[in-house]
């Protein structure tokens, strides 16, 4: 399951938060402050929706702009973030993955000092198709065979081969006489990431013919990338019963009319299974705050307040009537206390730092 550190809550959320932004808003000696009036966001599609909604409210609440949103991907989005400082890049980048050390390692050469992670709830990695069909589970590993570019012989050689499959029922008896066709996100997708992280390496991890964990995806036509909008994945299964659709459960939440989930290794996508980690496809959401921007940009730490707050993220939250599963009690004030407080990222041992650790260590020290 999604990991939970008890932590104990912290008192200064308040004052914090004011001292804060009074900082920011006074502070304002960049060359490019005056460049751009508007937070900019780029990121994963996944938490597209989400912050999307916080802008909104943000824009009508505030006295700051709304905020521009673009659904770039995740990859892309860190790639736009870490590209360097000042008004042609974005303050903040949303991920549907954790940013890699690459990523964070490249965003430092280019003079991102400072940055901030935001856990901000849960996800689940939908596996759909269309509602009119008849319901059906598939396993992680039936999943993996259907679309990785080798698998082993079927004919017991012990060796890997080009995927031969193009019927379902060519996988598995007990699965459906379709042909094997999958709407998924693109190679600069947080989504497909997790989707290879979290099924395709996980299963061939165990598997002896692979050795090691696999997650090349084949390119036959089987797996067809539809872009970074999940709208345009959801549509697709509605105009074609045999395929099946990868993306964001927000998404599945919304379109419950036209489309089904399939359930995974038994296990219905649902806000309790993906909370627990019963589903196996659950995963962290972020987005990730440039430091440098927060003296510059107007509203951004206000912005990154209203998001963090209980309104949006909490168990009532408005973003859970959308489709995030809300974090528990104490990591979620864990994380907001992490954002607000501006923790930085650190690299030790060839990792970043990470919530529960900072949930722990504060736990600890509350004692």
């Amino acid at each position: 399951m999604p990991s939970v550190v008890g932590v104990r809550a912290f008192s200064l959320l308040a004052l914090a938060g004011t001292l804060l932004s009074a900082a920011f808003a006074t502070s304002n000696n960049s060359s490019y402050a005056a460049d751009r009036e508007q937070i900019r966001i780029v990121g994963s599609s996944t938490v597209y929706p989400f912050s999307s909604a916080v802008a909104e409210e943000f824009g009508k609440t505030t006295r700051f702009q709304t905020p521009v949103v673009e659904s770039t991907g995740s990859g892309g989005g860190h790639k736009l973030f870490g590209a360097g400082v000042g008004s042609d890049t974005p303050d903040i980048t949303n991920s549907s993955r954790r940013m890699k050390v690459s990523e964070f390692e490249r965003a430092t050469e280019n003079g991102v000092a400072k940055i901030t992670e935001a856990v901000i709830g849960y996800d689940g990695i939908a596996f759909a198709q269309n509602a009119k069909n008849e319901q059906i589970s598939v396993t992680l590993q039936q999943i993996t065979l259907a679309v990785a570019a080798e698998v082993p012989d079927p004919e017991g050689s012990g060796k890997l081969v080009a995927n031969p499959y193009t019927f379902w029922d060519e996988i598995s008896s007990d699965l459906p006489h379709r042909v094997i066709k999958i709407y998924g996100p693109p190679t600069t997708s947080g989504t497909r990431d997790a989707f290879k992280e979290l099924c395709m390496e996980a299963v061939t991890a165990e598997i002896e013919a692979y050795g090691k964990k696999y997650s090349r995806v084949r390119q036959d036509g089987v797996w067809v990338d539809s872009g970074e909008n999940d709208n345009l994945i959801v549509q697709k299964l509605t105009q074609d019963r045999n395929a099946f659709g990868v993306f964001g459960f927000s998404f599945l939440e919304e379109n419950r009319d036209k489309i089904q989930g399939v359930k995974v290794d038994d296990v219905e996508a649902n806000m309790e299974t993906i909370s627990s980690g019963e589903y196996p496809l659950s995963r962290s959401l972020f987005f990730y705050i440039k430091h440098d921007h927060l003296r510059t940009v107007p509203g951004l730490y206000e912005y990154v307040q209203l998001f963090m707050d209980d309104k949006m993220i909490g168990k009532n939250g408005y973003l859970t009537r959308i489709g995030l599963v809300p974090l528990p009690d104490h990591l979620r004030e864990a994380s907001r206390q992490r954002v607000l407080n501006l923790v930085t990222l650190t690299v030790e041992d060839g990792e970043l730092s990470t919530l529960e650790e900072y949930a722990q260590e504060n736990s600890t020290a509350g004692k």
